[in-house]
């Protein structure tokens, strides 16, 4: 077998809203500088009901979100409010800083409706760990595409396939959707020394070995390796150069020392990391903190 096998920690977080993370993982802790995977969904929000993630902090890394299905109303302590839709690319650098919240729009609430989509946090290089805040919204007809009988890949973000996101990156890395129809090969080429595939939705082999749906590969070769498609199949592709040195994650926290953690954290308590326009609540510190864990 050519992969790793990374089965998913599924979690019900009320109201039928599952989260499966398959990142960080053992061993497989990272691969390149991805360092916390979630798929979300997919739910069916009855009128009414959604999504209300209250403002919270993070350090150190890049956020990013991809739906499937749905809408989420991205708000963050620089200002920004933004929709993401299907196909869009919400990327949130945090750098030093940045508090955000995340809800279903008024329309959506409304009436009622799905979502399903991929969280990820990408880890900074060091001399990048405290860069400025910013937020990146990225419509879907402005991602690079290759489009062949039976298979379609949009590139989320950094370079592969002789192609280039316009998405900001701090390290060379790749993510990237790929749908393909039942019998269909994609050849996935070596150009990174770490490489994950996951399964969202059908059935795909890898070079000839199954992989399990919702599951991710983390590929042990490194030479190109074929996908072939057993059913109409969603796949993401990311990976990337290892990131420089070990990471701490704590709560919503991402850095290469306790130290800076430890900062985050009384920051945090003090509300210093700016005001989130139209909310008035937000996640308080955890009352029983967990040592950091480092991952590398």
């Amino acid at each position: 077998m050519t992969f790793a096998l990374i089965k998913p920690h599924t979690k019900d977080l009320g109201g039928g809203f599952m989260v499966r993370r398959l990142l960080p993982s053992h061993p497989h802790k990272m691969v390149g500088p991805f360092i916390f995977f979630d798929h979300m969904g997919r739910v069916d929000f009855a009128p009414g009901d959604g999504l209300d993630v209250r403002p919270h902090p993070h350090i150190g890394l890049a956020t990013v979100t991809y739906l499937f299905d749905g809408a989420i109303l991205h708000r963050d302590s620089l200002g920004s409010i933004q929709e993401i839709r299907p196909g869009d690319v919400n990327w949130m650098t945090a750098g030093e800083g940045i508090a955000h919240s995340e809800r279903s729009p008024d329309a959506i609430r409304n009436t009622g409706g799905a979502l399903e989509g991929i969280q990820i946090w990408i880890a900074l290089p060091k001399v990048h760990e405290k860069v400025e805040p910013s937020f990146e919204h990225h419509p879907a007809a402005s991602l690079p595409m290759i489009a062949a009988d039976g298979l379609n890949l949009r590139l989320i973000a950094g370079s592969a396939f002789g192609l280039r996101s316009p998405v900001t990156t701090y390290s060379p890395m790749f993510y990237a959707a790929l749908e393909m129809e039942q019998g269909v090969k994609f050849e996935l080429p070596a150009e990174y020394p770490q490489r994950g595939v996951y399964l969202a939705g059908g059935e795909i082999e890898i070079d000839g070995a199954p992989l399990a749906e919702r599951h991710m590969a983390v590929l042990t070769s490194g030479q190109t390796l074929t996908i072939e498609s057993k059913t109409r199949a969603r796949v993401m592709l990311l990976g990337g150069e290892p990131i420089d040195g070990d990471r701490y994650i704590w709560w919503n926290f991402v850095a290469s020392s306790k130290e800076a953690i430890q900062v985050a954290k009384e920051r945090w308590r003090a509300q210093g990391f700016g005001k989130v326009p139209d909310e008035t609540e937000w996640i308080p510190l955890p009352d029983e903190p967990k040592p950091a864990e480092s991952f590398s």
